[in-house]
């Protein structure tokens, strides 16, 4: 592919990317996928080319664009080789018109950035969360301990997690195929230890999806115990028992729930919890760094939907710990509405729960728990707090 024609493809994935999150359609890596499976003569110095393109134009771009052409004109707009490659050669774009008017550059949509900022964020925090993230590794000792990796830097306050270069191909890693690594964020290992697991205790991972903290929880563990695993998504729960399989993870039991019916179907665990981790269903705004499009997916509808969801699954969960036993809930969401205001809720309306001082790793006291955040922290944005039931 000539250089005008990688902008061209740039601008017919973002069209699709932005018809996906207009229409709760696939996620933009996804769609990246399909069409240069579609195209098997670009390279990939083309892929990645066209790739860099396309997520250097979303990230800069608050609000979800018009079209493609619009938001790679924003990119163009600073950027003079970029702008250069609109020539309409060959399979390039078309010159740029006197009277066409680029996407507007920003953050996020403003009504969210008003949310944000009421939940008390900075600007030096609102530019950070659509930043490149970096790429962490959890180290998973139910495994034999992986030969050293190149590049790969130890987090600190995190004996079992490393950073690696990023580009890094994990999956080509021995240590990848043999389960001795996982690929997991700082922060989503750093929340996970609010729940304290330890060999021989029964823990529920109540909103499990694919199993990554799962599967941190089976090693703190040392695969002693009970440690159950559900989800109403019949889709990510199916990948856990084989990346379970391939961890050495071997005391995780797996549940599909129907929803509305979570709780006669965990009947058989009522009250009976030393823990129930809860990794809610949440707007995302945490991880905008690894998913920059997911900010075009929001509306103000489905945020009041997703709280009242985390309500409902808090209410669950709180029914399947044993009196003396935890609750430990989790966001990747920095909202208040979603994490510390949603823990204030639960704790006013159900005596006899109270709320733990956390001390973990990484990230500043919110509310009743902690927030990490990619600005102080280095991590993807998560709120996290424990909360204890009265015996």
């Amino acid at each position: 592919m000539t250089p005008s024609a990688q902008v061209q493809a740039a601008i017919e994935l973002l069209d699709a990317i932005i018809a996906a999150a207009r229409d709760s359609g696939a996620a933009a890596d996804t769609l990246v996928a399909r069409y240069f499976a579609e195209r098997r003569y670009a390279g990939s110095k083309d892929r990645r080319a066209v790739r860099e393109l396309v997520y250097a134009a979303i990230r800069q771009l608050g609000e979800r664009p018009a079209s493609g052409r619009a938001a790679m004109l924003a990119l163009a707009q600073t950027d003079p080789e970029i702008a250069a490659l609109f020539d309409g050669v060959g399979h390039g774009p078309a010159p740029i018109g006197s009277n066409e008017v680029p996407a507007a550059t920003g953050i996020a949509p403003e009504w969210i950035m008003a949310k944000l900022r009421e939940s008390g964020l900075s600007d030096e925090e609102l530019a950070a969360l659509i930043e490149r993230a970096p790429l962490d590794i959890r180290v998973n000792w139910l495994q034999p301990a992986p030969a050293p990796i190149d590049g790969a830097v130890p987090i600190p306050g995190l004996p079992d997690a490393l950073r690696l270069p990023s580009g890094t191909n994990i999956e080509a890693l021995d240590a990848y195929q043999d389960g001795a690594i996982e690929v997991q964020d700082a922060g989503s290992q750093i929340v996970t230890l609010a729940a304290r697991a330890a060999p021989g205790m029964r823990i529920v991972d109540l909103c499990a999806g694919a199993g990554g903290k799962t599967l941190a929880l089976a090693a703190l563990m040392g695969n002693e115990g009970a440690l159950l695993a559900t989800d109403t998504d019949r889709a990510r729960l199916s990948r856990l028992a084989p990346r379970a399989a391939r961890a050495g993870a071997t005391i995780v039991e797996t549940r599909l729930l129907n929803p509305g019916r979570e709780t006669e179907m965990l009947a058989d665990w009522s009250g009976a919890a030393d823990c129930v981790l809860i990794d809610a269903p949440c707007s995302g705004t945490g991880t905008w760094r690894r998913n920059p499009e997911a900010r075009w997916r929001l509306s103000p509808g489905r945020i009041e939907r997703l709280v009242e969801t985390q309500r409902r699954v808090l209410d669950i969960g709180a029914g399947l710990v044993k009196p003396g036993g935890t609750l430990v809930y989790i966001v990747c969401s920095l909202l208040d509405e979603e994490g510390a205001g949603q823990v204030a809720g639960f704790l006013a309306d159900h005596p006899g729960w109270r709320a733990d001082t956390l001390v973990l790793p990484a990230g500043r006291p919110h509310g009743a728990g902690v927030r990490l955040t990619p600005a102080h922290d280095a991590t993807d944005g998560f709120f996290v707090a424990r909360l204890t039931y009265a015996c």
